[in-house]
């Protein structure tokens, strides 16, 4: 049996953000990684964006080396008691551990009755398969028009490729831009050569020779050498269930990132977590949150006892396009756009009940605590004066 001060079941940004953290504040203290991940921790965000515009893969590890950590690699944690702090992995390892950190994110939604080959676009490997495939000259179809769908079809038309998108909504992205930006950026992939099918859904995906042909509500037949859908993630809590660890949309914790079991804490993807600024539960799957509540996180399970009062944000690229994003950037709120020029350079505001919920910097920089700030006032907030609060 391995024994370990400090366990982490999953060995993505969080897991890595938390090994640093429990150095922060404990120089000797053990630490333990268990991932499904074949590969050590890495930044996710190049997958999808910058190494399709040139950067090197060996620029996106973490240096979670520094910390002295033992990765345990390709290994799944199946049972876990947390009266005996006892976890159990895939291969009948047992690890014991003093505090616990819950980093197990979540698991692509899949297409139903798909085939195996369609790439569920999430880990280094699916960046790998993918980009073999576009350098080998594949026709892509992609669905989904979310952040991730958005961004592998614009990596993989970079690199002159055939793509076409299959998209549920009446444009890209949604669910979180207002509805005239949504249909702009829908033209402006189709400028650049994407075939956007909107308000369109997949019926069927079946392997036709060495590619598919998938089936569509609105397009009919399409054929691709290779599919990849982007559809969200579920929270993987099934491990935390079975302990009796409360989960509601995620792992619950309270504002110290502690869950319900004593010594058991979460973080990343999988944490739902209230955030003060917004004064809900919530649950966030981008890069800052994972950073920063992953460093609180060690930090607490290594003695501290700190509030997780963070308001994360999250960006995108989008061919020439990016933006960065705070807070309920929902496209259901009342919006307010602030246009610089329409749809190239602005701020859009989100309402809901009277106070600024959520701010999109479209191809604005630099203003991402001007933001924060502007969702701290309780308001009521005048969405006439709202023009030009964010130069």
């Amino acid at each position: 049996m391995l024994k370990y001060d400090y366990l982490i079941i999953g060995g993505g940004m969080t897991a890595d953000a938390a090994s640093h953290g429990i150095r922060d504040r404990d120089k000797t203290g053990t630490i333990g990684i268990i991932t499904a991940d074949n590969h050590a921790p890495y930044n996710r965000p190049p997958l999808s964006k910058a190494l399709w515009k040139g950067d090197s893969p060996d620029t996106i590890w973490r240096p979670v080396n520094e910390t002295g950590a033992t990765l345990h690699l390709g290994r799944h944690a199946r049972a876990l008691d947390t009266d005996a702090k006892q976890v159990m992995d895939d291969v009948g390892e047992s690890y014991n551990y003093g505090k616990l950190l819950l980093a197990t994110g979540g698991t692509p939604r899949k297409l139903p009755g798909s085939p195996d080959d369609v790439i569920y676009y999430r880990t280094f490997d699916d960046y790998q398969r993918t980009r073999k495939l576009a350098d080998g000259g594949a026709r892509f179809i992609v669905v989904g028009g979310g952040f991730i769908g958005a961004e592998v079809a614009a990596g993989i038309r970079m690199q002159g490729r055939d793509v076409t998108m299959i998209i549920p909504e009446a444009g890209i992205c949604a669910r979180v831009f207002p509805r005239d930006l949504a249909a702009f950026v829908a033209q402006y992939y189709r400028d650049k050569g994407v075939t956007v099918s909107t308000e369109d859904g997949v019926t069927n995906i079946a392997e036709r020779g060495a590619g598919f042909r998938v089936q569509t509500k609105k397009s009919g037949d399409v054929d691709a050498d290779a599919v990849v859908a982007g559809l969200g993630i579920t929270p993987d809590v099934d491990l935390a269930k079975t302990a009796g660890i409360a989960t509601e949309n995620g792992i619950i914790v309270d504002e110290q990132l502690r869950t319900n079991k004593a010594d058991v804490y979460a973080a990343g993807d999988v944490a739902n977590f209230m955030n003060a600024a917004l004064g809900a539960r919530t649950r966030v799957e981008h890069e800052d949150n994972a950073n920063t509540m992953g460093a609180m996180a060690g930090r607490n399970m290594a003695g501290a006892s700190e509030r997780y009062d963070h308001l994360p944000f999250f960006y995108s690229d989008l061919f020439e396009l990016g933006y960065e994003a705070v807070g309920d950037v929902d496209a259901r709120h009342q919006t307010v756009a602030d246009w610089k020029t329409e749809f190239r350079e602005g701020v859009v505001y989100y309402l809901d009940a009277g106070r600024v919920r959520g701010v999109l910097l479209w191809n604005v920089w630099g203003k991402v605590d001007d933001a924060r700030a502007l969702i701290a006032e309780r308001g009521p907030i005048d969405p006439a004066r709202l023009k030009g609060r964010i130069a």
